[in-house]
């Protein structure tokens, strides 16, 4: 028999914000960053990312 235990941690509002900054931060270069990236690098980069995690891709 499993048994879990969960906890949860409260965060104050000003965590919460900072977090919510952080994350809009990080989506916005994310979609802009590739966005304006050339798209070969994109397609350079998504293909490389598929070997190192072993999808076949050829």
């Amino acid at each position: 028999m499993a048994v879990s235990n969960t906890s949860s941690i409260t965060l104050s509002a000003s965590d919460r914000l900072v977090a919510g900054v952080l994350a809009l931060l990080l989506g916005g270069f994310l979609v802009f960053g590739a966005g304006l990236a050339n798209s070969a690098v994109l397609h350079d980069t998504a293909h490389d990312t598929r070997h190192s995690y072993g999808f076949p891709c050829h």
